[in-house]
């Protein structure tokens, strides 16, 4: 990885050059941060929202339909087709709710699980390396950098009491 301490810190950072870099620099982190886990996910004819989907599902056992798709932010048709086939093949688990037997929650069955430690043990990796070289201060600044460019009620997943990353349940 390369020396990502010794760059001057920009008092200009509003610049258009500087914004323009920003951009780039996620567009290229994503590509990278996806790229193993594009080629496992290939091996099963899924698609990142598959990931997406199972990645949640697993950070979020018992998950709603409708939470999945208030996080995802994707049409009920999308993600109808993605977790009917996570289910078919085994990944996914559905179950009724006992208090709302409408609603559906969704667990990874332990194929859904082994799969999803192996999509995410490199990206886990990846990141765990930046934050190491960068240091805690930057990755401070990281986390208020992404949290900035969420929506308010996303922001508030990661700003409470609970874990980080874990969706507050709704009352």
């Amino acid at each position: 990885m390369a020396d990502i301490s010794t760059r001057k810190v920009n008092p200009l950072f509003l610049r258009e050059e500087e914004l323009r870099q920003g951009i780039e620099l996620l567009f290229y982190a994503y590509r990278d941060f996806t790229a193993v886990a594009d080629q496992i996910l290939e091996q099963y004819n899924f698609g990142r929202a598959h990931h997406r989907v199972i990645y949640f599902v697993s950070r979020n056992p018992g998950i709603t339909v409708s939470e999945l798709l208030s996080i995802l932010k994707i049409t009920k048709q999308s993600l109808s087709r993605v977790l009917g086939q996570l289910v078919r093949e085994g990944f996914i688990d559905q179950k009724t709710g006992v208090q709302d037997r409408r609603q559906r929650l969704l667990t990874l069955t332990e194929k859904g699980e082994a799969l999803e430690r192996e999509l995410t043990e490199n990206q886990r990796s990846l990141i765990a390396a930046a934050y190491r070289e960068a240091g805690a201060e930057a990755v401070e600044g990281f986390r208020k950098v992404m949290l900035g460019m969420l929506e308010e009620p996303d922001r508030a997943r990661f700003t409470d009491d609970s874990p980080p990353g874990m969706r507050r349940r709704a009352s």
